[in-house]
């Protein structure tokens, strides 16, 4: 008998209602390339909040 190694099912990340995965950069990217963004004054995210994710862009969880 030979032993038959199953292959693990990838799982794919949960899409949203844009067809993206679930994070705050892919919503507004997806939302700008489908051209349903929002202008500056109904913005969503605060200025502050938007400024601490881009210093952390890049750089890997442990």
């Amino acid at each position: 008998m030979s032993k038959v190694k199953k292959k693990a099912k990838k799982r794919s990340a949960k899409k949203n209602k844009l067809g993206v995965k679930n994070s705050l950069v892919n919503n507004i990217n997806a939302r700008k390339r489908k051209g349903i963004s929002r202008p500056k004054s109904k913005k969503t995210v605060a200025r502050s909040s938007y400024k601490k994710l881009k210093s952390n862009w890049g750089k890997k969880k442990k």
